[in-house]
């Protein structure tokens, strides 16, 4: 079974402070997605790959086409969706991890992870916990639990932010550059997690730029240019 479809799709922007010029960021994009695959976008820095992904979260309104998901109460077309059924399918089903950490600014390293799982588990404490495990399993020093995150460095942030993306357990995550400014370890114990949730059920769609990430953990991958996808990929082989 499919849970998204993408039919169409194009993006618009018209930049009024350059005298309405108008950037056509995707062009006639037409993709399906299958419950439990991992995708990997893939293309060059401009090539459209966050602007389909924002698209597809409902972060950019697309100028026109479908994005069908597949929800847990039936299909909705995220273009045409209402924001409160948006608002409330990513409390519920949709994540979002970009590559930048943005939090509250006095608000602990665990208390950031566990945001998504305060909606589903009531125990704060029992949350806590859970976080602590795979700030542990991510390398994070015990000593920076309770610290601020935004004065982390780059890496460190990087590790809270993957955590609070996937310690829920998402129906379908997006997710921009997971491995990014992490060493090797820790490189494998992401990929690890999300592989994981894969077995749990869960369809992700990853942009990355490393090989290593892509070959370890995706089951195909569509690659953008200029807009448009150029060419879908599974092991390895052109499909």
């Amino acid at each position: 079974m499919n849970i998204l479809e993408v039919n169409d799709l194009s993006k618009i922007f018209n930049l009024h402070i350059l005298k309405n010029k108008k950037i056509e960021a995707l062009k006639e994009i037409s993709f399906t997605m299958k419950e439990g695959e991992i995708i990997g976008l893939t293309g060059k820095s401009g090539s459209g790959k966050s602007s389909l992904m924002k698209c597809i979260y409902r972060t950019y309104l697309a100028s026109s086409g479908e994005i069908i998901y597949a929800s847990q109460d039936g299909s909705i077309d995220m273009v045409k969706a209402d924001d409160h059924r948006i608002i409330e399918l990513r409390k519920t089903e949709i994540n979002y991890c970009s590559q930048f950490l943005s939090v509250i600014p006095r608000v602990s390293a665990v208390d950031v992870v566990c945001e998504n799982l305060f909606r589903i588990e009531k125990n704060k404490t029992r949350a806590r916990e859970q976080a602590k495990e795979m700030l542990e399993q991510l390398g994070l020093p015990s000593d920076l639990w309770d610290a601020f995150p935004v004065t982390f460095s780059g890496g460190e942030q990087q590790r809270i932010n993957v955590a609070r993306a996937i310690i829920a357990g998402p129906r379908f995550l997006l997710i921009d550059e997971p491995t990014a400014s992490l060493d090797a370890r820790t490189k494998d114990i992401v990929i690890d997690m999300i592989v994981d949730l894969k077995r749990n059920g869960t369809s992700v769609l990853c942009i990355s730029h490393d090989e290593y990430t892509l070959d370890r953990l995706v089951d195909r991958r569509i690659e953008l240019q200029t807009g448009r996808i150029t060419a879908v990929e599974m092991d390895g082989v052109e499909v």
